[in-house]
């Protein structure tokens, strides 16, 4: 059984998606012809009573559960009540948490057997395929495990070289009607593993690698007729890190897309440095909508700081070309970087008004364990809080003398006050309804939610 632990009171983020992580570890457990079950709890509003009662019904042998650092206290909670109700089964922690904790929750948690680090799907497929004995798990690859009160890390397991050999995401396990995004069904693929930068803030490249590993162009395209034509999809968001590394491979895949016919708005991430005008153009005629800059900062000294590697010239330029394309631009930054003041805040502040995309996530710097920051921070000796359901990008998680937390959240909450405005709702209709962008559309009514909330809240 593969479990989405329940959202906490304070855990903010609800899904859009379904949990592509377990639809891929599903998928490669169907092919050896196991008995599968995943339980994604936010979709299902099931709470921590409700999941213990799923897996008393189900018996499980296993109990996968994945977690990000937000909610990595309600899979602890999962954890311990799955030993109560099914004390003979095997519960095995995975995601980005686990991967950097794993020695501290093995310590801490006797409720977890056994924690999967990085890339999952042949190191789940190995434990499922043998009897969980210490003699077997010292041969399995990639796992972090207790024996005898001693914590085994056995050596890394090597990155799947061909990802065109994974199996398509399992999505029958999942209820695929309930993850609509105002109506409509949105459907997340990932075609490319492995990055080869290293920001700061990020882990990707020690998650997956920092080579970067793609699927073939009629792989992908293939699954973007699938889930069109199997699963009713109405739009597609691409959630690797950069689309457009591999530039060749983007323009063949918009090639693709446009002789298929696939007809699918569709949204992406990538870096400014990392596109030009002909690949803009060409993504726009692919039925691309959407692209996510994460430029950071307005100030250099920033940039640098988070090992970026790009200039604010470049940003600028890429935005530019973007938006001569149509397409809804959205941008991502970092507030309260250490080091940063509030002159080079509003030096971010002021870039972004100047490119005026059509939306942007103030994201404040956050510790994540296994990232340059958190050691960044560490060295300082400033105060880091261990309150883990915290660490989502909008609340603050370490004291920092040049920004303090209250006029971070101060500036931050202003900043989308101010950019949710009536006329922003009227530009993004206009946009959406009149030149068909999916996106504006649909953030024309989350700005008019924003908008209204704003309004009732002064009321009452």
């Amino acid at each position: 059984m593969l479990v989405n632990p329940p959202l906490l009171e304070d855990n903010v983020h609800h899904p859009l998606f379904p949990p592509l992580g377990l639809t891929y570890l599903a998928a490669v457990l169907k092919r050896d012809d196991h008995e599968i079950k995943i339980t994604d709890c936010p979709i299902d509003n099931l709470d921590h009573k409700k999941l213990s009662k799923e897996l008393v019904t189900f018996e499980p042998e296993l109990i996968g559960i994945t977690s990000m650092t937000p909610t990595i206290k309600s899979a602890i909670i999962a954890a311990q009540n799955a030993k109560e109700v099914c004390p003979n089964s095997i519960v095995i922690f995975g995601g980005p948490h686990a991967t950097f904790m794993d020695q501290k929750i093995l310590k801490e948690e006797n409720s977890v057997d056994i924690v999967v680090r990085g890339e999952g799907e042949l190191t789940l497929q190995e434990l499922a395929q043998n009897e969980i004995i210490p003699k077997n798990l010292q041969k399995i690859k990639g796992i972090t495990f207790r024996n005898d009160n001693k914590i085994i890390q056995t050596p890394e397991r090597p990155f799947i070289q061909n990802l065109d050999d994974l199996p398509l995401p399992a999505y029958e396990y999942v209820p695929l009607e309930k993850y609509r995004i105002h109506g409509k069904i949105h459907l997340p693929i990932m075609t490319s593993r492995g990055c080869p930068f290293q920001c700061s803030f990020c882990v990707a490249s020690e998650i997956f690698g920092a080579r970067f590993r793609a699927r073939s162009c009629k792989n992908v395209v293939d699954e973007l007729e699938w889930l069109r034509d199997e699963h009713g999809a109405n739009a597609i968001s691409f959630q690797d890190d950069t689309l457009t590394f591999d530039r060749k491979r983007i323009l063949d895949i918009c090639t693709e897309i446009v002789k298929r016919k696939i007809n699918l708005p569709w949204g992406c991430q990538t870096r400014v440095d990392q596109v030009t005008k002909e690949v803009l153009s060409k993504m726009k005629k692919a039925s691309c909508n959407l692209v996510s800059f994460g430029i950071e900062s307005g100030c250099q000294k920033i940039l640098d700081a988070v090992k970026k590697k790009i200039t604010i010239s470049q940003a600028q330029r890429a935005i530019k070309w973007a938006k001569d394309e149509e397409l809804f631009v959205a941008v991502s930054t970092i507030m309260g970087y250490p080091g940063e003041t509030k002159e080079m805040m509003h030096q971010t502040l002021e870039l972004i008004r100047k490119i005026e995309p059509d939306d942007a996530w103030l994201c404040i710097a956050t510790p994540y364990p296994g990232t340059d920051l958190r050691k960044l921070v560490e060295k300082k000796g400033w105060k880091i809080s261990s309150n883990w359901t915290h660490y989502d990008t909008m609340h603050p998680v370490f004291e920092n003398p040049n920004l303090p937390s209250e006029e971070l959240a101060e500036m931050r909450t202003k900043f989308y006050n101010n950019l949710y405005s009536p006329k922003y709702i009227f530009r993004q209709i206009i946009k959406g309804y009149f030149k068909g962008n999916y996106y504006s559309q649909l953030m024309a009514k989350t700005a008019a939610g924003y908008l209204l909330w704003r309004i009732r809240s002064k009321i009452r």
